[in-house]
């Protein structure tokens, strides 16, 4: 699960939200759009290269 909300800019709609589950699509899109130019504000990497997530037992429930 995120531990960050990133926002690529542009366009400026958060692409993921904290304690949304992770999955490779986001990862993917966010590392193209960075590859591409695309800015990611308030993310601990800039880059996209690594990702703050918080892990939960998802058997736990």
């Amino acid at each position: 699960m995120r531990a960050e909300m990133l926002t690529p800019y542009p366009p400026g709609i958060p692409a993921v939200l904290p304690d949304e589950l992770l999955d490779q699509a986001a990862v993917d899109h966010l590392r193209a759009g960075v590859s591409g130019g695309m800015l990611v504000p308030g993310a601990a990497d800039s880059t996209s290269g690594t990702m703050r997530v918080s892990v939960h037992d998802v058997g736990a429930d």
